[in-house]
């Protein structure tokens, strides 16, 4: 039988979560946070197969009924943000029928195409894993998901961490011409925010508010300005509240090639050696990017890659 959410499947999901998506394990809190208070979150788009009053499959279809920004609901889009079918019941036809189900749900909302799974805020994964889940990026592509791109997450040690002194010096010369680095006064948390909202992405600003309501501490964020102008920032610990995830990190692209992107990973490196945490992650760049190349040559490891999936709803029909 396949129906939508109700009250106390929470629990047979997050057990069959752990079973099946093992190597990303969940737990009762950030199922809450993450799925049942996401603004977006609708009941009829959680769909279970249940077989004797047990959950065996499960998927979850989204689509905007808040606006990251503005009024924009990205109406002609949905996200599924994860699937899963318990061993025993692979191959019966159960992942086809939830996700069938699934684009159903997001098609009858208006939206013309689906994507795996880069859905914010509250995305688990940026995209399928198809290292660790070899067979569920195997069944998307039967589906006809196409892929998109392919994120990376990235790692670096702290226990052994140094502020180079190549960077310090950099750090001089660019404090001479002008430009200032240090941690994030009250004063500016709204000019950070729209710059983070219209240079990057309005998830990125959204983090930074919500990480601070949700505790983060404001010292936590690393910004620099050009005569007292906000031309960049980094931070840590404001996803989730985890200490060791690093970023949103970003330079404005007219203040690219001096070297502050650089200044700024160290500042917000050595700030969080300084707190003792031991290593510092993402989930979310492109290795090929210039972000990327900064983090490879500043120590930072790719220890998985995803990649984000689309399948497109057109003609009446799930093609």
């Amino acid at each position: 039988m396949y129906r939508s959410f109700r009250s106390g499947d929470e629990i047979g999901i997050i057990e069959l979560w752990n079973k099946v998506l093992n190597r990303d394990p969940i737990n009762a809190s950030r199922f809450r946070k993450q799925v049942l208070l996401d603004a977006n979150f609708d009941p009829n788009g959680l769909i279970v197969a249940v077989q004797e009053e047990r959950i065996v499959g499960a998927i979850l279809a989204i689509t905007r009924k808040l606006p990251m920004e503005g009024t924009n609901l990205e109406s002609d889009t949905g996200w599924i943000t994860f699937f899963m079918v318990e061993a025993g019941y692979e191959r019966k036809g159960i992942g086809h029928k939830l996700v069938e189900r699934a684009c159903q749900y997001i098609k009858d909302q208006g939206a013309e195409k689906v994507f795996f799974s880069s859905y914010a805020p509250n995305y688990f994964l940026p995209g399928i894993d198809e290292e660790r889940y070899s067979s569920g990026y195997a069944f998307l592509r039967k589906e006809k998901f196409k892929r998109v791109y392919s994120p990376v997450a990235m790692h670096r040690v702290l226990t052994n961490y140094e502020y180079p002194l190549n960077v310090l010096e950099l750090k001089k010369q660019r404090e001479q011409e002008g430009y200032s680095f240090g941690r994030v006064q009250d004063g500016d948390l709204y000019a950070l925010i729209q710059f983070a909202n219209i240079h990057f992405n309005p998830d990125w600003g959204r983090a930074i508010r919500e990480g601070i309501l949700q505790g983060m501490d404001p010292s936590q964020i690393l910004v620099a300005k050009k005569h007292n102008n906000i031309v960049g920032f980094a931070l840590y610990g404001g996803y989730e509240g985890i200490r060791e995830r690093f970023g949103p990190f970003g330079v404005d692209e007219n203040e690219q090639g001096k070297g502050l992107g650089k200044i700024l990973l160290h500042e917000t490196l050595q700030a969080m050696r300084e707190q003792t945490i031991l290593g510092a992650w993402f989930l979310w760049t492109s290795e090929t990017s210039a972000a990327g190349h900064l983090y490879l040559k500043n120590g930072f490891q790719t220890f998985r890659k995803f990649h984000v999936m689309v399948k497109e709803l057109t003609n009446g029909q799930q093609e």
